[in-house]
């Protein structure tokens, strides 16, 4: 067996309007959308350079039976350009939850909110052998 992959999986509320914020003001892509009964996002896939989360609807839409919880959840991605990528989530509506600044371990970063409160942190710093 290959290296472990980990894949963050989220739940919206909202989850078409989710994967829109998500691409716009962060600029992650649609790599495939399985739409669910009654509006709801059955699964989605969305990259972000090597990396990858998946989004679904806290229900399935048909009946309610499968309610999964949803965040707040945190996570961390690795871009290139720091403040270009502070700009771009500005411009499009992001609540900007910490603003850019170097850190301590290296690298620098900032964090936003996305359209349900997970917070996103967007950073330069990448931990040893990534």
């Amino acid at each position: 067996m290959s290296g472990a992959t980990v894949i963050p999986t989220l739940r919206y509320r909202d989850a078409a309007a989710a994967i829109r914020f998500l691409r716009d003001a962060f600029g992650f892509r649609e790599l495939l959308v399985v739409p669910g009964a009654e509006g709801t996002v059955a699964h989605a896939e969305l990259t972000h350079g090597s990396g990858m989360v998946m989004v679904s609807s806290t229900t399935d839409g048909e009946d309610g039976r499968r309610p999964f919880a949803g965040g707040p959840a945190w996570l961390y991605v690795i871009v290139d350009d720091v403040q270009a990528h502070h700009d771009r989530a500005m411009a499009n509506g992001a609540e900007i939850v910490y603003p850019p600044k170097k850190e301590e371990y290296g690298g620098s970063s900032y964090t936003a909110a996305d359209s349900e409160g997970n917070q996103w942190t967007f950073g330069s710093y990448r931990p040893e052998g990534w």
